[in-house]
């Protein structure tokens, strides 16, 4: 049964319209975050590697890419329009603070933040962040991420040529496992960051 199912998936993976696929949940992702575009890309990275040049990697990083950039400015569009009524949810919140902190540069952090990325599309057109400032750093954002999951893939894909199931769960797992550090260093930040006004409100000993 097993070989059954990883035959089907080569035969889907050596298609042309996987590359369509991608584009779609790329897009789709953008303002839609329950679709699994990072998975879909991480797997068709691992069978890049183990099947002999097809699915072709850089074609997959390419269309990855073009289908997040355009996912997010529809978000951003979204965003846009709804104006007022994102405005007072907690994760467009965060997103505003942050976007106030960091600029435009909020973004590419945002995309390795699960549920950030919606977010934070959505928040700077709401707050109608200057288009031209998101398309620049909405291109970094996009191809970084589709660099990164590709390669997760396909290094994976390598350490286990000839078991490619193994080597996706081997990309899936690293991928998880930058999420889990990100999510904590954020945390520990924000932690840090409710601390050290409290402590700076602790009354001084004036006592001799």
């Amino acid at each position: 049964m097993s070989h059954a199912i990883l035959d089907l998936v080569q035969q889907v993976m050596s298609s042309p319209w996987l590359y369509l696929a991608i584009f779609a949940l790329a897009v789709l992702d953008g303002f839609f975050p329950i679709v699994p575009a990072e998975t879909s890309v991480i797997t068709a990275g691992v069978f890049a590697a183990s099947g002999g040049g097809q699915p072709n990697l850089a074609l997959i990083i390419v269309v990855a890419a073009i289908g997040a950039f355009a996912g997010d400015h529809i978000s951003y569009l979204i965003g846009r329009k709804a104006g007022g009524r994102l405005r007072e949810r907690k994760a467009f919140v965060w997103a505003r603070g942050a976007l106030e902190e960091r600029g435009g540069l909020v973004l590419v952090v945002a995309r390795y933040i699960p549920g950030g990325r919606t977010a934070t599309t959505l928040t700077m057109g709401a707050v109608r962040h200057p288009l031209r400032s998101f398309t620049f750093f909405d291109a970094i954002a996009a191809s970084s991420w589709a660099v990164y999951s590709a390669l997760i893939g396909f290094f994976g894909g390598m350490a286990f040529e000839n078991d490619p199931i193994k080597g996706l769960l081997l990309g899936l797992g690293i991928a998880l496992t930058v999420t889990f550090v990100v999510e904590a260093v954020r945390f520990v930040r924000k932690r840090r960051a409710v601390t050290q006004p409290s402590a700076e409100r602790l009354p001084q000993d004036t006592s001799i």
